[in-house]
């Protein structure tokens, strides 16, 4: 008969027998598992349905011959049959999710798919990243291959299936840092002197990104109803990613400081405002072809639906390609919008709310380089009262 079997505070170990009659020799498999979730511990009727559920589920995977004995998993059986269904799937980002396995398919699981989880060691991390040294890949790649084999021990230690963490004794792949890039003013003129032949919502969509700071993904989600043109203001309650499947998905913005009611210019809310006619034009003459519902998305497709969520960046790189513009990816305009502000002397903590960052110091770490330029600036302007350069004036006049 299955049976639980209570092992540590939080832990517990199932056990199940398996035969097919009553002369063969019964075999029992066992497994333990792990109860973090504090709501579950406090109340004896959830912690009792949750055991029989797990107790259930492991009964069926050894009588489906799916069940694995952790000494004989290997990495593969463990990222597939654990680590996605049971963690990854359901903690990560659906863009995060991608990114990860993309790693593991390329990269992971063709070097460690065939080890026994728990016989892969530290030094087999050493030389497979001193191999990855060798190849083309950038810093950062290396780096997030790193963050994702460490993720993946990470759960194989906090469910007990291996000691401890191989990869903690590897060098982290080393990166080097970029400055956030930017278009000046006067490349920023030119910009906005391009996007005048760009259809309008095109140009309304690259302007707001430039002059507002918003991420992709906010402008993607943006309804009319979020624009208001008495204040002149334009609101961020939500942006849209992709799902695991690779579909739209709306979500709450990235972070609580995210959600914000942005000043715009003046002159861009009448542009917007002259786009918004042609916008209820263009509704209009899809008629039935109208695909959005009762959904305002201030940049669509054409049938009313959000763009998917790469589209402005492809049309963003085509646009700078045609205009021979300084390259710059369409997030850079997210950092432009903040350096023309702190040249223009705007307060950091305004630029900061701007932005939507929750932290200060994450725009003051960002753009350190910018306010150290104005820092000098400022001091240079005091020049004028060295004494030295009054006397060097006075015997010249003489």
């Amino acid at each position: 008969m299955p049976s639980i079997q209570k092992r540590g505070e939080r832990s517990w170990l199932l056990v199940v027998e398996i035969g097919s009659d009553a002369n063969e020799k019964r075999k029992k498999r066992t497994k333990t598992i792990r109860v973090e979730d504090d709501r579950i511990l406090k109340s004896p009727k959830k912690l009792k349905e949750h055991l029989n559920d797990e107790l259930l589920r492991f009964k069926m995977e050894v009588e489906a011959g799916t069940y694995v004995k952790p000494a004989k998993m290997t990495f593969e059986q463990f990222v597939r049959n654990e680590w996605i269904p049971k963690y990854s799937r359901k903690i990560m980002s659906p863009l995060t999710y991608r990114n990860y396995i993309d790693h593991l398919d390329r990269t992971l699981l063709p070097a460690f798919g065939h080890y026994v989880l728990h016989d892969i060691k530290t030094m087999h991390i050493v030389t497979f990243f001193d191999d990855l040294d060798k190849s083309e890949l950038s810093g950062s790649t290396k780096l997030y291959i790193f963050k994702v084999l460490k993720s993946v021990f990470n759960q194989a230690v906090k469910w007990k299936v291996h000691a401890a963490n191989p990869v903690d004794g590897a060098e982290r792949p080393k990166v080097e840092s970029k400055k956030a890039q930017y278009y000046d003013e006067a490349d920023a003129q030119k910009v906005i002197a391009a996007l005048q032949h760009e259809p309008p919502k095109w140009r309304m969509f690259f302007l707001a990104a430039m002059l507002g700071g918003f991420r992709r993904g906010e402008l993607v989600a943006l309804e009319w109803p979020d624009v208001d043109f008495e204040a002149a203001t334009i609101c961020i309650r939500k942006s849209i990613s992709i799902t695991q499947n690779g579909k739209a998905c709306e979500k709450a913005p990235k972070t609580e400081g995210s959600e914000r009611i942005v000043d715009m210019p003046r002159w861009l809310m009448d542009e917007l405002r002259r786009y918004r006619f042609m916008w209820l034009e263009e509704r209009l003459q899809l008629g039935e072809n109208w695909r959005g519902g009762d959904r305002q998305y201030v940049f669509h497709g054409g049938d009313g639906q959000p763009f998917f969520h790469n589209t402005p960046s492809l049309t963003w790189r085509r646009f700078i390609a045609r205009h021979k513009l300084p390259k710059a990816r369409l997030h850079d305009l997210r950092h432009t919008a903040a350096t023309l502000l702190i040249e223009s002397e705007t307060d950091l903590k305004a630029v900061q709310e701007r932005l939507g960052h929750t932290k200060y110091s994450t725009t003051a770490d960002l753009y350190a380089h910018v306010t150290k330029k104005i820092r000098q600036e400022t001091a240079s302007k005091l020049d004028k009262f060295d004494p030295n350069r009054s006397l060097l004036s006075t015997s010249r006049q003489q």
